[in-house]
């Protein structure tokens, strides 16, 4: 039987849909990670039975999920039943210094949460607060085991960023520096640690700062920065040289992310400047892994990630001028500075 071009391309295309709409294999490496199976692999291969063993998991089922994962290039089965690392697994491992072990948490409210997808769709809601009656981030602080693991996602993350967008700014002019929603504090530890005449402020919940004074303490840093329990939707520390706001503005739609830049702007000198950094929303409809995680920020939280022109715009409202945007291989950096007016600061309750 011929086959026409045209069926030729459909089974190519049906082909690569298989692969995009897979999610067994994102669970299966999700899975690996949980059960740090990288790591017992960092001195060579090992049979199944050790693996099992060690990781408390029934032997034939773990062999099937490496098995499934070596068809992937994710490790390797190098005899039968002995698997490896790859080139593609060696970052999965918690001692490598861009380790991504941490960077995808098995989070059962998550997936839940995107299971619901067509409910944002058809109201423009959080799918996630539908299903727990709260916001994520309430949710977070209730529930601390997953408040962690989001945290030792974001560190992961940004061991990526302070790689990256640190060599994309002069950053060593600003002696005062707060980080404002700035989690646990590790981004700002890392800018610290290279800028040694700078000293910090991290703002950020109660509930998310407890464990930043370990963390700066760890580094070195106590010190030097101060930690601030606190909402940004009440008040931003005052008078610092730079502001910055890593990847929070996401996380939350266009009327409370100008709440955010409101209280900045109130608490910026006029010779202050803000640094966003964002994953920008690119033209066209080529790649970019910004577009994906807008999807995930969008049934989780009812936020969204923004082209440059957006930001500018909601940046204006808050009394702050887009002075330049500089992207770097993980995340766009954009500086602001205040525009000459200063609007109220809005604090109404979230």
């Amino acid at each position: 039987m011929t086959v026409r071009p045209a069926e030729a391309a459909d089974g190519d295309a049906i082909a690569e849909l298989l692969r995009l709409a897979d999610y067994i294999v994102p669970f299966a490496i999700r899975t690996a990670c949980d059960l740090g199976l990288a790591d017992l692999l960092t001195d060579g291969p090992r049979p199944v039975a050790e693996l099992a063993e060690e990781t408390g998991t029934h032997p034939p089922s773990l062999h099937r999920l490496l098995r499934a994962l070596a068809s992937t290039r994710v490790f390797a089965e190098v005899a039968p039943g002995v698997f490896g690392l790859t080139p593609l697994a060696e970052p999965l491992r918690s001692d490598h210094p861009l380790s991504l072990r941490d960077a995808y948490p098995l989070l059962p409210a998550d997936i839940r949460a995107l299971g619901r997808t067509g409910h944002t769709l058809r109201t423009g809601e959080a799918a996630f607060d539908l299903l727990y009656g709260r916001d994520y981030w309430a949710y977070l602080g209730a529930n601390p085991e997953e408040g962690a693991a989001v945290d030792r996602w974001m560190e992961s993350l940004n061991r990526l960023h302070l790689r990256t967008v640190l060599s994309a700014y002069d950053w060593s002019g600003a002696r005062t520096v707060v980080d404002v929603g700035g989690g646990n504090g590790a981004f700002l530890a890392g800018l610290l640690s290279r800028h040694r005449d700078a000293r910090g402020v991290l703002l950020d919940l109660p509930h998310v700062v407890a464990a930043a004074p370990a963390l700066l303490s760890e580094a070195g840093l106590a010190g030097r920065c101060e930690v601030v329990p606190g909402s940004f939707f009440d008040s931003v520390p005052t008078g610092a040289d730079l502001y910055v706001l890593k990847t929070v503005l996401p996380g939350w739609p266009d009327e409370p992310a100008e709440r955010i830049l409101r209280n900045v702007r109130a608490a910026m000198r006029r010779d202050s400047r803000l640094v966003l950094l964002e994953a920008i929303i690119p033209d066209g409809d080529g790649f970019d892994v910004a577009k994906l995680v807008d999807v995930h920020t969008m049934v989780l939280t009812g936020g969204r990630h923004r082209d440059r022109h957006e930001l500018g715009r909601l940046l204006a409202r808050a009394g702050l001028e887009l002075l330049r945007a500089v992207p770097t291989p993980t995340l766009t950096l954009l500086e602001a500075r205040p525009n000459g007016t200063c609007p109220t600061p809005r604090q109404e309750e979230r």
